[in-house]
């Protein structure tokens, strides 16, 4: 096996394992939290908790489900209940996006500094096939019927009411008696009615919500993680987008946490404390992501009757008992309930906080603070403008129910609430451009800008390595480690000043002396020969001619 066949394998691997492991943990997750949920509302009492947990969890990722039903009443068939259910709860939608950006993101950071574009797509690939894998297996389980008992309808039979024969009672009116010929008797008898009501996971609108719902998450998650890497083009993305995307991100969680917070405090002083808990789980942040919109004046427009007018909050129930299409605005609360601008406060001090954090997660660069506010401003207002439409998406409601019997709806329950997602993208902008600057210039004042910035926004690895990686690698360009390690007792610099050394004095804490100048070399006296050391070798002297006559 050669070394490029067996990175791709290690590579093939660790995908597999992140897939597996983002995927089966969200799923995990989702599905526990929508079991507790439905277990709390006591939805259980009425069907298998197994197929309905698999329709939430379904729901909760984009899906679709097909309700279905006939009520079977005076001995007679043919009767009909016709549902219709377009909402998520965001509360699992919530855990499961958490959970798989949290994995996805940590697989990233193995990467290096740049991740390499093919390696992203096949990563993002991996866990999206796994995830529409099992969100099939999911819509295949997602099937069962729900059996409601007609005396939960409210309308008692003789004799539960006391024994007093056959009588219509209507609120404010009290009881009129034996009215239209036996018409009280009739209608007391759907306390032995039956209703079972079906429902089914729409196998290919589910798939294909599911990948939008998947493809979507990563790609915040990309937009959002900021000590993860990115491909080299993206890397303008680590000083704009993702400062902005994840400070939105920070406030949007902690706003959820907040209305959990609430949903727990208001529990302890209900008289149904569990039904409280279970819907908190379920739909926190569908209430508290449509209160943001309409806090920072996105209008919305719905109606609601029967039933469903319980669930919601006062003054709102009051504004859609109307039954007439009703917009729903702060200003129109206000007028019945005067602490209602409570919210756009809460909404604008939200903002005002994204706004700081965004400024804390950019770099200053240079320029002065009002060139980094404008920064700060326009990054927030694109982040804004994105993510205030998602929520009104999100926080879209449309349910309606209705059992008919014989042609006359015996019950009916309705309400469908959204906004204008134009708008909202119009307001994020603008909200966001304004809480920027505004964060930026307090961020500037308190010294915190730029503060929380993370390696990659300042151009650092997070490894603390400012050179390419092949100054890290063995060879020429790495640096040579010392042959032994530097101690006090042999290096004398990195002993203090004073310090006595192995000799039991300190040479180097003596005076410092002053010299007149240089000293010159001491000069070396020169032979009869005239011959200096380092000079050419003089030849010897010639021999002297020989005397006159022969002699010397």
């Amino acid at each position: 096996m050669t070394m490029t066949s067996g990175r791709r394998a290690a590579l093939a691997a660790d995908l597999l394992l992140t897939a597996i492991a983002a995927v089966s943990w969200a799923f995990l997750a989702m599905a526990g939290i929508a079991a507790l949920g439905l277990h709390l509302l006591g939805a259980d009492a009425a069907g298998s908790l197994g197929p309905m947990t698999a329709a939430v969890v379904v729901l909760a990722v984009g899906g679709s489900i097909t309700p279905s039903g006939s009520v079977e009443a005076f001995g007679l068939t043919g009767a009909g209940a016709h549902t219709t259910i377009d909402i998520a709860p965001l509360g699992v939608s919530l855990t499961g996006a958490l959970l798989v950006g949290w994995v996805f993101a940590r697989s990233l950071r193995g990467s290096g500094a740049a991740v390499p574009g093919r390696e992203l797509v096949a990563r993002a690939g991996a866990v999206a096939v796994l995830f529409l894998l099992l969100l099939g297996g999911l819509a295949w389980a997602g099937s069962s019927t729900v059996t409601i008992d007609g005396s939960g309808l409210g309308l008692g039979s003789p004799a539960a009411s006391g024994g007093k024969g056959p009588g219509l009672e209507i609120p404010g009116l009290g009881d009129i008696g034996d009215f239209g010929g036996g018409l009280p008797e009739r209608i007391a008898g759907l306390a032995d009615a039956k209703a079972s009501v079906g429902f089914s996971v729409r196998a290919g609108a589910s798939l294909l919500g599911g990948l939008v719902w998947i493809l979507a998450v990563l790609l915040i998650t990309l937009l959002a993680a900021r000590r993860a890497p990115l491909p080299r083009r993206w890397r303008a993305a680590h000083r704009t987008v993702r400062p902005a995307a994840s400070a939105l991100r920070a406030v949007l969680v902690l706003s959820v946490a907040a209305g959990l917070a609430a949903a727990v405090g208001a529990a302890s002083g209900d008289g149904h404390p569990r039904r409280v808990l279970g819907a908190a789980l379920l739909g926190a942040p569908n209430g508290v992501w449509l209160g943001v919109p309409l806090g920072l004046f996105v209008p919305l427009r719905g109606t609601a009757s029967g039933s469903l007018l319980q669930m919601l909050p006062h003054p709102l129930d009051t504004l859609l008992r109307a039954g007439a299409e009703q917009s729903v605005t702060v200003a129109r609360l206000a007028e019945l309930e005067p602490l209602v601008w409570l919210l756009s406060l809460a909404c604008a001090l939200l903002m005002l906080t994204a706004g700081v954090l965004t400024a804390a997660r950019t770099p200053r660069g240079e320029g002065g603070p009002v060139a980094f506010a404008g920064r700060c401003g326009l990054w927030l207002g694109a982040a804004g403008a994105v993510a205030l439409p998602l929520l009104v998406l999100a926080t879209r409601m449309e349910v309606g129910a209705s059992l008919s019997v014989l042609g006359v709806d015996a019950v009916g329950a309705g309400l469908r609430l959204g906004g204008s997602v134009p708008v909202a993208a119009a307001l994020g902008a603008v909200w966001g451009f304004g809480a920027g600057v505004a964060g930026a210039l307090l961020a500037c004042a308190t010294g915190a800008a730029g503060r929380r910035a993370s390696p990659y926004a300042r151009g650092v690895r997070p490894d603390g390595r400012t050179y390419p990686d092949l100054a890290y690698l063995p060879g020429p360009y790495r640096p040579s480690p010392g042959y032994r390690a530097a101690h006090e007792e042999t290096n004398p610099y990195l002993r203090p000043p004073g310090a006595a050394g192995p000799a039991g004095g300190d040479p180097f804490s003596a005076p410092t002396q002053t010299s007149p100048g240089p000293v010159p070399p001491p000069r070396r006296p020169r032979g009869p020969s005239g011959y200096r050391y380092g000079s050419s070798p003089v030849p010897p002297p010639d021999e002297p001619p020989p005397a006159p006559g022969g002699r010397r």
